[in-house]
């Protein structure tokens, strides 16, 4: 029985961190930036789709609740209110 937690076969994945190892690190930090990219993005899309009648402030809003705390939310909400 395997514990691998993956649907790539072995063999790609071999290959893909080997590239992986052998990337130069502005190589590595640009694939990070764009997985985190599409990653926030689709994020955004979801909340967007259970809220469709939101602002992109009530988005972005639920996006820092949702990924990081309904106090930060709730701060940066007052924050935003007092530049209005």
């Amino acid at each position: 029985m395997s514990l691998r937690h993956t649907d790539t076969p072995p063999e790609a994945e071999r290959v893909q961190i080997e590239l992986l190892r052998k990337a130069s690190p502005a190589r590595r930090f640009s694939a990070v930036r764009s997985l985190s990219r599409t990653t926030i993005e689709l994020s955004r899309r979801a909340i967007r789709r259970r809220m469709p009648a939101a602002s992109e402030t009530e988005v972005a809003l639920a996006f820092v609740e949702l990924h990081y705390g309904r106090d930060l939310a709730e701060r940066l909400d007052r924050y935003l209110a007092s530049r209005r």
